[in-house]
């Protein structure tokens, strides 16, 4: 029901991302969004690449320990995790699908 809410309440930055990467448009890869992973939900999942991509707005700033931490234990369970911001997605769209590229691959 939470991750459904989330789904139903993306912020502008998520909805951008998920258009790029949605239907395998992105290297023929399936990205899910609002994926429950363990205790957490993930902005978006490619369980294929074990690769877990969070989109954080200007909040995040405050819980970087609790990010740090959510990384950690997402590693273990064998996830990979890339952040980027809300700007990141607004200013250079391109730059974030460039950088996602570089990161698919190479675990």
């Amino acid at each position: 029901a939470f991750a459904r809410h989330l789904r139903k309440n993306q912020t502008d930055a998520e909805t951008l991302f998920w258009q790029e990467v949605r239907n395998r448009r992105f290297k023929g890869l399936k990205f899910r969004r609002q994926v429950s992973v363990g205790r957490f939900t993930v902005d978006f999942l490619c369980e294929s690449e074990k690769l877990v991509v969070e989109i954080d707005d200007s909040l995040h700033e405050d819980k970087k320990d609790y990010d740090v931490r959510r990384t950690e234990v997402l590693n273990t369970h064998g996830y990979r995790v890339i952040r980027f911001t809300n700007a990141d997605i607004h200013d250079d769209i391109l730059a974030v699908l460039d950088r996602l590229f570089d990161f698919v691959g190479t675990s």
